[in-house]
């Protein structure tokens, strides 16, 4: 049998394995997919005893006294959690409504918001992390620890080499998307 070469190996079709009886492809975009439905749904149970969201308990997690960053702005927060800010809004009302954070104005700009977490928030911070902490820990089970920590390096330089691409709404349709697609006229040059 011969050996193809490395272009045409990138160029062949991306092999695929299964994955609780469904066929997932090889490519980075798909494994990533699988690998986010996994940590979310680990942290999910660990959240889940609160009634918290995943992305609930990421907010309490970075805004926390002991381990997080209290007191850092609205915007701040929005860039760590890696969504856009009128989400983080939403995700600041829901959780101010439940008692958990509080929201200050700046001293030095009266326009900027800064966070913490209630006493409530920091009880409930309390009680998900050793829960949601085993859950992310099971995630890894199949590894030792070496390739645990070998696998987070990896996926620390991908993401630090790749910053441009990690914004709110990468990958979204443009406006007008939808009305040129109509119009047979796609949106952008292809």
């Amino acid at each position: 049998m011969a050996t193809r070469s490395p272009r045409a190996r990138r160029l062949a079709a991306p092999e695929t394995f299964t994955s609780g009886g469904i066929p997932v492809r090889r490519v980075p975009i798909s494994l990533a997919r699988r690998f986010f439905q996994i940590c979310t749904g680990a942290v999910a149970e660990g959240c889940s005893a609160e009634g918290l969201t995943p992305l609930q308990g990421g907010v309490l997690a970075y805004l926390n006294r002991s381990d997080g960053e209290p007191d850092i702005d609205q915007n701040g927060l929005a860039a760590r959690l890696g969504i856009d800010r009128a989400s983080t809004s939403q995700l600041l009302d829901e959780l101010e409504s439940m008692g958990l954070v509080e929201r200050r104005v700046s001293d030095a700009d009266r326009r900027v918001r800064l966070l913490r977490l209630t006493p409530a928030g920091e009880k409930v911070r309390s009680r998900i992390r050793p829960p949601t902490f085993e859950s992310q820990m099971r995630v890894f089970a199949a590894l030792s620890a070496r390739e645990r920590e070998l696998l987070l390096d990896l996926l620390v330089r991908v993401i630090e080499s790749n910053e441009s691409l990690a914004r709110p709404g990468a990958g979204r349709r443009k406006r007008g998307y939808r009305d040129g697609f109509a119009k047979g006229i796609p949106s952008s040059p292809t």
